[in-house]
């Protein structure tokens, strides 16, 4: 069993990337129907570009260099995708053979890693933001945690996460109203979490409280871009927003 202490040593990884990434790509996105009665949520389309490519890309520009997709339904949509189009980054999918859950899947796409002894970024496939990875890093860094999520500011009232003066999380509740900021879908993790993921279940359930009980769960607040989308409400407000700024 990982010990959850600090004093995390990071090598000889770079001061500025993570050099590796996880997508959890393999609900059902049940909300996004009908669109996802024939594509998985990360595929449906936001300014005409799959949610899963924005993310590859971004991913890319901050220096990242292998991205696991961790799929389930219509994993072979994905798959189909990923290798017909030209990527700027090494892609490899991961097919769940029933469903494990959000933190059973993390853990399943961790196996893939080509490097099992660096931090490794993930994110929600349904999450569509921009912010600086390069500085999210260095904040997990220079607080030498086992993990760091970010912390937008949402658009919707839903959900909510404290911190203390050090600015590691202290709650995550998303029941909790009135939010300041809430649990963006995007962490960078320490090798050592990977033992802390269950098999099979929901690490927000299992591995975060763990994390926040022993202080080593470090917030990087965000006030760029973000939506995480859910319904086709969502899809409407990011596709406006989007178009208004063009």
């Amino acid at each position: 069993m990982s010990q959850l202490t600090g004093g995390v040593d990071f090598g000889d990884v770079g001061l500025g990337a993570v050099r590796q990434a996880v997508v959890l790509a393999g609900g059902f996105g049940s909300r996004l129907r009908p669109l996802t009665q024939t594509l998985p949520k990360p595929m449906v389309e936001v300014h005409r570009t799959p949610i899963l490519r924005h993310q590859l890309d971004w991913f890319a520009e901050s220096g990242v260099e292998q991205v696991v997709v961790s799929a389930g339904y219509l994993a072979q949509v994905i798959s189909d995708y990923l290798t017909s189009h030209r990527l700027p980054l090494r892609t490899d999918v991961v097919v769940e053979e029933r469903p494990l859950g959000r933190g059973g899947g993390l853990k399943l796409a961790a196996t893939a890693l080509e490097r099992p002894d660096e931090p490794w970024l993930a994110v929600y496939g349904d999450i569509w933001t921009r912010f600086s990875l390069t500085g999210m890093f260095a904040h997990h860094r220079r607080h030498a945690a086992l993990a760091t999520v970010a912390l937008p500011r949402p658009w919707l009232p839903r959900g909510s996460a404290d911190c203390d003066e050090r600015g590691r999380v202290t709650a995550l509740d998303s029941r909790v109203p009135p939010p300041l900021r809430v649990n963006g879908g995007v962490y960078v993790f320490d090798p050592r979490v990977v033992e802390l993921l269950p098999d099979e279940g929901d690490h927000e359930q299992v591995t975060l409280p763990r994390l926040i009980q022993a202080r080593q769960l470090m917030g990087y607040p965000v006030d760029g871009p973000w939506r995480a989308i859910n319904t086709p409400h969502d899809l409407d407000d990011i596709e406006r927003e989007l178009v208004g700024h063009n």
